[in-house]
């Protein structure tokens, strides 16, 4: 897409890595290490929100972690992240906001990462925010306002914008 005004071009806002252990303990500090590893982050811990007898669940326990990544980290660590998935991405994946949600199945996908025993096999949901800027008014203190319709992208914009800025074929089911 041409965009006249620079302000309207979308950008990465941020890129966040979960990785979700199931339980607290060894499992949980293992995928902690990881995601440490990967990103070179040092990992926040997730709690659960509610109580799952069932799978032997207390409400405030912790049971993954995630990373957030900005600016050209969370640019570098992406283009990682597509070359995982062979530069192909479904066109489900994409929201009506535009942005972009994708799992990884095992970690050893990645370029130059080899499979640990002491850490085991984990898998991650990568999670991508693509804005415009402006996008500021929405989370400022004084006056906030809503972001306006035609301000915000679209997940056409958001297709075309992978496509152009990663070169990353995005495949109609």
């Amino acid at each position: 897409m041409e965009y006249t005004n620079v302000m309207e071009e979308p950008r990465i806002e941020k890129v966040v890595v979960n990785i979700g252990a199931g339980k607290s303990g060894e499992k949980l500090v293992n995928a902690e290490t990881l995601l440490e590893r990967l990103t070179t982050r040092k990992p926040v811990r997730t709690i659960s929100r509610s109580r799952v007898p069932a799978w032997g669940l207390k409400k405030g326990d912790p049971i993954g972690c995630k990373v957030t990544l900005r600016g050209g980290v969370a640019e570098d660590f992406i283009k990682k992240c597509f070359i995982t998935v062979d530069n192909e991405i479904k066109a489900r994946n994409f929201d009506d906001e535009g942005n972009l949600s994708f799992g990884i199945r095992e970690y050893i996908d990645f370029p130059k990462m080899k499979y640990d025993p002491d850490i085991g096999i984990f898998g991650m949901d990568v999670t991508m925010t693509l804005q415009r800027p402006g996008y500021r008014i929405k989370k400022r203190r004084i006056r906030k306002k809503k972001v306006p319709l035609s301000k915000r992208i679209t997940r056409e914009e958001s297709i075309e914008f992978i496509k152009k800025k990663f070169k990353v074929d995005v495949v109609k089911e």
